[in-house]
């Protein structure tokens, strides 16, 4: 079945997640919040999340969701592979839907009421579409899912560049520090020079970004590498796994590979042959 193609659609779940956990993924992602606190660190932007967030995202840009013990965490998550719907758009419309999401691009947006309450109605559709188990529902529920990408590319069109704004002085100290990190991660880091860079304590800087992120900031550059090391292998295949680990900011092989398999559970070879197997 066609469906197949769809891996994800969590509607309405209230499950905190778990500290740490970044993903990188060849699927689109469309990230809902509809009630409590939390932030959601995608590449080297924070986004504080508040009720009406959307977010739409291509998976391989490193990302990760964080809640706060004692808050509530609802949201909506889908996350497809573009197969399921690029044939139906291409053959009958004159707009592109996956257009947001094929620039490679992230974007955030705070939906006003109106299109708060559209956005929702759109998604308790989908999930009613979604549990059902006939084969027209099925294809019902891609037909709402394309109208829902067309409601989020005319919402994108119309919001603009959205000024940020944080909650506290924490969360803008550990954004500077992700910009200065996505600068330099291929570098030596360490905490000495983000203190003179910044003006800021490093002691104070470290217990800040685990507090915002939920990880350590060497969990970040080396989980940023490894991150940078997939795509290079999936973007310019020609390059050698040495090139790649000292382009990185590794400076050695053996650490490198060591690293690699630590997250990904495979050597950065083994995950090169795959890679090419699936050409």
């Amino acid at each position: 079945m066609e469906r197949l193609y769809l891996l994800q659609y969590e509607y309405l779940k209230d499950v905190p997640v778990p500290e740490g956990h970044f993903q990188s993924h060849d699927n689109y992602e469309i990230f809902y919040f509809h009630e409590g606190k939390g932030n959601y660190l995608i590449g080297d932007k924070i986004h504080v999340l508040m009720p009406g967030t959307l977010i739409v995202m291509h998976g391989l840009t490193l990302h990760m969701p964080k809640s706060f013990d004692g808050h509530p965490y609802v949201r909506t998550l889908l996350n497809f592979d573009p197969g399921y719907f690029r044939a139906a758009s291409e053959h009958v419309f004159s707009i592109n839907p996956l257009e947001p999401f094929e620039r490679l691009g992230n974007y955030k947006v705070q939906l006003n009421d109106a299109d708060r309450a559209e956005f929702e109605d759109l998604l308790h559709k989908m999930n009613r579409l979604y549990r059902a188990t006939d084969a027209v529902s099925h294809e019902r529920f891609r037909v709402v899912c394309l109208e829902m990408l067309f409601f989020i590319c005319q919402v994108l069109m119309k919001s603009g560049d959205e000024e940020v704004t944080f909650p506290s002085e924490k969360e803008q100290h550990v954004q500077n520090a992700l910009t200065y990190i996505e600068k330099n991660y291929m570098t030596d880091i360490c905490l000495d020079q983000l203190e003179e860079y910044l003006h800021i304590n490093k002691y104070y800087l470290v217990r800040i970004f685990r507090e915002t992120t939920g990880m350590t900031m060497f969990h970040y550059i080396y989980k940023r590498r490894i991150n940078q090391a997939k795509i290079l292998f999936l973007l310019e295949p020609e390059k050698s796994v040495t090139d790649v680990c000292y382009s990185i900011g590794f400076k050695n092989h053996s650490h490198f590979s060591k690293v690699f398999k630590q997250w990904e559970g495979k050597t950065p070879d083994q995950y090169r042959r795959l890679l090419k197997s699936q050409l």
